[in-house]
């Protein structure tokens, strides 16, 4: 979440950052800054009676030592009140704290300045754009038909025993699958990822930490009888290993790569565009996080984009980066840059990977902090990135390299797959 101290010093600019977004964040700020200086006032006010109160207890003390047990039980009496007051300050100062952290709550993440104004992903900038679109052979099939043809993926099947969004993957889908997740992994490490494997389920204080609760509560699978939540994406557990960590300076960058299963309810998600694999409850994706110093999460940004880019190269699949405007902007995030590719049998770009910097926003929730060359605590900087997230990158292979013989296997996938065609 927002910094206090940032929203006092910084209100009109994050007001003018939020109206990227199209928020009129002034009344919500205003509240924000109201509910602190009551918490403020309420604070000294505490502070004021406890200290009063160590006082008379000092004085109390010696009065008895030198027999003024009268003056000392005068002083008493007045203890209690001092007693009661703080009790109810305490409470008030409880009320005022739980008040406010719900308000910070429900603030986004101010937009980063290169970060320009829309009201959804039809506003968003393409940036870049690299490889050829197949020319594929007449009859050529969206992956939902190759998958039914060549017995690869079956949806019905993960139908009945789950329901809708819950793909079962056969023989070579997933040995694909299985690919394509080891490749991913080996080419995170290669770039200086630690690999690691983190649970699949997180509790309520984990989901607020990344700032998944309370924004997309209605999205994420919650099992009520042990109060945890399915994970929409390995961000959520890797990032939560620092929550209430203090870094040293020196142990940045902080770099993690996971392979995991994400669960997303995607509640009202209907229509063409959702169908095969381009829309799924339980999917597979392979995540990089890191942790770096501020100064430099933007070229740690600019570093993860290339890494993304180069996966693709090697994949050749066609691809595009789009840069996410204001309205398309998650609710966490300061600049998020999206992968695309394009697939061909369906006409259209499949969204693939997001790349975001979340500059200081998770850490905050995390308390997340690093000494600096003072010794001073500071909030550290967070981001992440798909690397990939699978079902839309296998929807692409199937599509662009479907041929009249089957489909081909990019060429560095044979290694990991065993084979280089499906028939």
């Amino acid at each position: 979440m927002l910094q206090l101290q940032t929203i006092r010093e910084n209100k009109d600019n994050i007001i003018l950052a939020l109206g990227k977004r199209n928020i009129d964040a002034q009344t919500l700020l205003d509240n924000v800054l109201q509910l602190d200086e009551k918490r403020r006032t309420t604070q000294t006010q505490l502070d004021n009676v406890l200290a009063e109160s160590n006082s008379l207890s000092k004085e109390i003390g010696a009065l008895y030592k030198t027999g003024k047990a009268k003056e000392a039980n005068i002083l008493k009496e007045k203890t209690v009140h001092l007693k009661d007051e703080s009790k109810q300050l305490g409470e008030d100062l409880n009320i005022v704290e739980e008040e406010l952290q719900a308000l910070l709550y429900q603030i986004p993440n101010a937009p980063h300045t290169s970060v320009r104004k829309g009201s959804s992903e039809e506003d968003n900038e393409e940036i870049f754009k690299e490889g050829d679109i197949p020319t594929l052979n007449t009859g050529a099939q969206p992956h939902w038909e190759l998958a039914k043809k060549y017995d690869i993926i079956d949806f019905e099947l993960g139908v009945k025993i789950a329901g809708a969004g819950f793909p079962v993957y056969k023989g070579k889908g997933a040995r694909l699958q299985r690919a394509l997740i080891a490749y991913f992994l080996d080419k995170n490490t290669e770039a200086g990822y630690t690999e690691i494997q983190v649970p699949h389920l997180v509790n309520e204080l984990s989901g607020y930490g990344t700032g998944q609760l309370p924004d997309k509560e209605g999205q994420m699978y919650h099992v009520t009888a042990d109060d945890l939540y399915l994970i929409p994406t390995a961000e959520v557990p890797v990032t939560n290993i620092f929550r209430d960590v203090i870094v040293n300076e020196s142990d940045f960058p902080i770099t993690y790569t996971g392979y995991t299963p994400c669960f997303r309810r995607e509640a009202g998600s209907y229509g063409a565009h959702v169908r095969g694999l381009n829309r799924l409850h339980q999917f597979d994706k392979v995540e990089i996080v890191r942790v770096e110093h501020p100064t430099k999460s933007y070229e740690a940004l600019d570093g993860m984009v290339e890494h993304v880019k180069n996966i693709l190269r090697e994949l050749k699949l066609p691809y595009r980066i789009l840069r996410l405007c204001g309205g398309d902007l998650g609710f966490t995030a300061a600049l998020t840059f999206d992968f695309e590719v394009f697939s061909t049998a369906q006409d259209r770009w499949l969204e693939i990977s997001s790349v975001s910097n979340f500059e200081t926003y998770q850490a905050n929730r995390l308390k997340l902090r690093y000494k600096d060359e003072n010794g001073k605590n500071q909030l550290a900087h967070t981001l992440n990135g798909s690397s990939l997230a699978l079902p839309r990158v296998l929807a692409g292979i199937l599509e662009n390299y479907q041929t009249p013989e089957g489909i081909r296997i990019p060429d560095v996938l044979v290694p990991y797959c065993g084979f280089d065609m499906i028939v």
